[in-house]
């Protein structure tokens, strides 16, 4: 992402690094609706210092890169088994259970219209996306290639952007996760999964593109 400062919006912060969308919930800070608005304003509509906030960003940024192997090829394992794999099998039980909260309580004030929807829009941009990098991507870079990986790199973060908008699709039809007073267990783990969901898409996407794909675009810097 662009360099972190408190003139960042708050929008380009939760859908690039991992952990801040938490964090924005935690204090009641929009950043779907209201994505646009700096830091520095975003934290003073809450009430809170814009440059504590932007010190807890500054330190969810440093673990960021830490999360996974440095060396190449244990990297793009890591993504497959700690991403791919469970993108694909959370997003099976979330679907239906969205459908379910929709059927039963849609109702409600606050009822997550149109998640399931945003959801399987989700499942199907990122399951073109894995397979390209799976049959595609990934094989090029264990073969160490570079001449013929720019353009393929350049579609996946084209499409990494994409998919930050379609999270964000996901944040306005789930109310920010905020939980109505009373929500049955069903509602509780439906969001309590989304939550894990987007934060783990966000840190995927990170690993990707700050610290794999660098790799390639500047191939002095590929470790093995």
């Amino acid at each position: 992402m662009q360099t972190l400062s408190l003139e960042t919006p708050v929008r380009t912060i939760a859908s690039e690094l991992p952990g801040a969308a938490e964090l924005f919930r935690r204090s009641a800070v929009n950043f779907c609706c209201s994505g646009d608005i700096p830091l520095r304003e975003a934290a003073e509509r809450v009430g809170l210092s814009p440059a504590d906030m932007l010190a807890e960003l500054e330190a969810l940024q440093r673990a960021a890169d830490r999360e996974a192997p440095q060396e190449t090829e244990p990297l793009i394992d890591h993504l497959l088994s700690r991403y791919h794999d469970t993108h694909r099998r959370e997003l099976a039980f979330l679907i239906p259970l969205a459908q379910k909260v929709e059927r039963v309580h849609g109702d409600h004030p606050v009822a997550p219209s149109g998640l399931a929807r945003a959801l399987v829009a989700l499942q199907d941009e990122l399951e073109d996306h894995m397979t390209s990098e799976e049959q595609i991507l990934f094989p090029l870079m264990r073969r160490g290639q570079s001449t013929r990986i720019s353009q393929p790199i350049a579609q996946m973060r084209h499409e990494h952007a994409d998919t930050a908008r379609l999270l964000q699709d996901i944040e306005h039809a789930a109310h920010g996760m905020a939980l109505p007073a009373g929500a049955c267990g069903s509602w509780t783990a439906l969001y309590t999964g989304l939550r894990k969901l987007t934060d783990d898409i966000v840190l995927h996407m990170h690993l990707e593109n700050a610290v794999l794909f660098p790799r390639f675009e500047n191939p002095v810097a590929i470790k093995d």
